[in-house]
């Protein structure tokens, strides 16, 4: 097997694990980072490489929330009340993670990309899940029937799209900035954040996907252009591999977790956060 081939091969891999994790909250970032290092994965841009990838899964979603997105983009324009809140508060969300971005984002990357860095906020962010999911749901007394997974969201106030408030956005854009130290997941941050923030759990993920389009292809085009003349055709090769490998897995996951979050709580993926934090410290210190 050859350099490129086997090169190839990891970047599909790769492309796998991004639309697999980049929409449930266990981080997709931290995961392209340790499997990446455990496939020993050479690009002379690797974090442009997973920015740019990410670019297939968001593209999934926007391909499957097409017809949403463009009365969305019609009633916005048109001016109907609706629409026109509901933009307004995808950019109240968008512009935290925006500036702060802008001007921190490189040190970030330098300070925060390491696999401890991962394995602390994986952890972390796994209980903040599990107090979360216990402060908003049922007890399974509370509902006949209920199991301890059943999704409730008692306490919401925003159950609709439509009922999210401007203050609830902004809420959730704070709560992405956090996302941008690997490992937390900025799904798992704009999901948790609105949930927190009163917004109901498939609402609050629904929300998570539409803000994701700003944010994700932000992040794709900037880092593309600011590093697209040190891209080798090396590098462009591993990234069309991923990144039609993220757009197919995702078309899968995003559907896949619509469907689960309608019945189901995230507690299932903060233990999963748990268990995989305590897997990567193990790798970390005995390797």
């Amino acid at each position: 097997m050859t350099d490129t081939t086997l090169y190839l091969i990891k970047a599909f891999i790769l492309g796998i694990v991004e639309g697999l994790t980049e929409f449930i909250p266990v981080s997709s970032t931290g995961h392209l980072i340790l499997i990446g290092d455990w496939l020993n994965f050479e690009s002379s841009q690797g974090k442009v490489f997973e920015v740019v990838i990410q670019l297939g899964s968001i593209l999934a979603v926007m391909w499957i929330f097409r017809a949403r997105l463009l009365q969305l983009i019609r009633g916005t324009l048109t001016g109907v009340p609706s629409e026109v809140a509901f933009t307004r508060n995808l950019l109240i969300a968008f512009l935290p993670a925006a500036v702060i971005g802008a001007i921190f984002i490189k040190s970030i990357k330098q300070v925060f990309y390491h696999p401890s860095v991962v394995v602390v906020t994986l952890v972390l962010g796994g209980l903040i899940m599990l107090y979360v999911e216990r402060r908003t749901r049922h007890t399974p007394g509370d509902v006949p029937g209920a199991a301890d997974d059943t999704a409730s969201d008692e306490r919401a106030t925003a159950r609709t799209l439509e009922q999210i408030t401007w203050k609830q956005a902004l809420g959730v854009g704070v709560a992405q900035c956090l996302a941008m130290i690997p490992g937390t997941s900025r799904s798992g941050a704009t999901i948790i954040g609105g949930m927190i923030a009163g917004i109901q759990r498939k609402t609050a993920t629904e929300f998570s996907f539409f803000l994701a389009m700003p944010t994700m292809l932000g992040a794709a085009v900037y880092d593309m252009y600011k590093n697209m003349d040190l891209l080798t055709q090396h590098d462009l090769s591993g990234i069309a591999v991923g990144f039609i490998a993220a757009f197919l897995s995702a078309m899968v996951v995003v559907r896949a977790v619509l469907r689960f979050v309608a019945n189901h709580t995230y507690r299932v993926f903060a233990w999963y956060r748990i268990v995989f934090g305590a897997i990567v410290a193990a790798w970390i210190f005995t390797r």
